[in-house]
């Protein structure tokens, strides 16, 4: 599996536009795009730093995973994202090592990338996310 570089950190908060203040402000980092999943809950807010980003995630309903998250005081620092080459490729390659995955076959995530989780308990409960950027992005 070749990964490229840390694609994003996933950081879950209570509410997006609030949150901003304190990246842009206090942080002074500027604003990429904020997205709505239309398929799911969720509400997301990109950050470019340097050839990274910050995701901030915040669910848009109440019983949503990410808006539970925060009820039960489990908000902040989520998961980290590597871009890799090949999803396929490096699925196909954890399955082979016995990795166990939350998704054994990628999905649409942000910005259209095709991504994929490992399960935390091969990770030492690290939520690591794998992400294939659009051919157009890379």
């Amino acid at each position: 599996m070749k990964i490229k570089r840390i694609e994003h950190v996933g950081v879950v908060v209570r509410d997006v536009e609030a949150s901003r203040r304190l990246w842009e402000d206090c942080f002074g980092i500027r604003l990429g795009s904020v997205e709505d999943n239309p398929t799911r809950p969720v509400r997301l807010a990109l950050y470019p730093v340097g050839e990274s980003m910050i995701e901030l995630i915040a669910g848009t309903t109440p019983d949503s995973k990410h808006a539970r998250m925060i009820a039960e005081g489990k908000g902040g620092l989520n998961h980290l994202c590597f871009e890799v080459e090949d999803i396929d490729e490096a699925l196909a390659e954890l399955k082979a090592k016995g990795v166990p995955l939350l998704d054994p076959v990628p999905r649409i995530g942000h910005a259209g990338c095709r991504i994929a989780f490992i399960d935390p308990a091969a990770t030492e409960n690290c939520l690591i996310e794998l992400a294939e950027l659009p051919a157009a992005q890379r």
